[in-house]
């Protein structure tokens, strides 16, 4: 088996979960874990893969998963600040609720609403809810995610991290074939030296980036 380096830092990586389908690499350096390049859907098929995801901006379960996200940003920022939904997908349910209490939020999805325009802007606060997940270069994806924040900006992101709470092979959240990075408490603490933000910190089921 051919070595692999990390998508992230791009340091070396050893085989940490090898089962059917489930090919993960861990790398020595970050701690992120990943599946190799050659495993990777093709754009059109991953783009389908995500239309059949249900995301009814209207339901109430979608609403509450999001919700903490959305609390967070309501607590943060005003509805003078301005937003982004990045990676907003099918149903950009977190900008629904924030246009519901008067906030200024604009969505971007890759496959569903690829304006480049759009990442040009600055904004005060990013949303960034079950995407980190499924970047194929996280490190250009977070470097981009910083340079779109204005000073003081923050970050908020949504993902399972693997804290050890389950072994990896029998863990879920490693069976959806495009989450293909996975992060460790490691690992976002690498992004944040890395890239000079001011702080990381998870509360609540976010991880918060500030700049």
């Amino acid at each position: 088996m051919k070595q692999e380096f990390c998508l992230l830092c791009n340091e070396s990586a050893t085989v940490f979960c090898e089962k059917p389908n489930h090919l993960f690499y861990k790398c020595d350096n970050c701690q992120g874990i990943f599946r190799p390049k050659h495993t990777f859907f093709d754009t059109s098929s991953e783009k389908k893969h995500y239309e059949q995801h249900n995301n009814d901006v209207t339901d109430l379960g979608y609403q509450k998963f999001v919700e903490p996200l959305v609390n967070a940003i309501l607590k943060d920022f005003s509805p003078n600040d301005k937003g982004l939904d990045f990676g907003s997908g099918t149903g950009p349910v977190i900008s629904k609720m924030l246009h519901e209490k008067d906030y200024q939020v604009e969505n971007y999805d890759i496959f569903f609403e690829n304006v480049p325009e759009k990442l040009t802007q600055k904004y005060n606060y990013i949303s960034c809810c079950e995407v980190m997940e499924h970047f194929h270069e996280p490190l250009k994806e977070f470097k981009l995610l910083h340079s779109m924040l204005l000073p003081s900006g923050k970050l908020y992101c949504k993902t399972e991290l693997f804290q050890n709470q389950i072994p990896f092979e029998n863990w879920y959240y490693k069976n959806d074939l495009t989450h293909v990075f996975i992060y460790q408490d490691t690992t976002l603490h690498w992004i944040h030296k890395i890239l000079n933000f001011k702080k990381v910190e998870v509360r609540d089921k976010i991880i918060l980036f500030e700049k």
